[in-house]
């Protein structure tokens, strides 16, 4: 999972992603499927790995990998709750007491 301050290094190498996939497309003419396979998101896995120790294969998945978009500890379980305002917990089940606001 990415904290803020890693999320700031991958969230532009994201962006040139989408960039350069946009421009490929439009200078060649391609399909989102050709463009796709030219691999422009590489950098930014790259840089999760560096940064995680975790390889992962589909730089839109990364998008995912944020703290800040999970929610708190259970207080039954200890795992991170699915969203910030989660009422139960999708791993074991348990209903928390307060749903959480933000």
């Amino acid at each position: 999972m990415l904290d803020e301050q890693e999320w700031a290094e991958i969230a532009p190498l994201l962006s040139a992603m989408v960039s350069r996939i946009q421009n490929f497309r439009r200078v060649q003419g391609a399909s989102l499927a050709q463009a796709l396979n030219q691999r422009f998101g590489d950098d930014a896995l790259l840089r999760y790995q560096e940064l995680t120790g975790e390889e992962e294969s589909d730089p839109e998945v990364l998008r995912h990998h944020r703290v800040s978009l999970l929610g708190p500890s259970c207080k039954a379980c200890g795992k991170p709750l699915r969203t910030p305002r989660a009422s139960f917990c999708a791993e074991c089940g348990s209903i928390q007491s307060e749903p959480i606001d933000q």
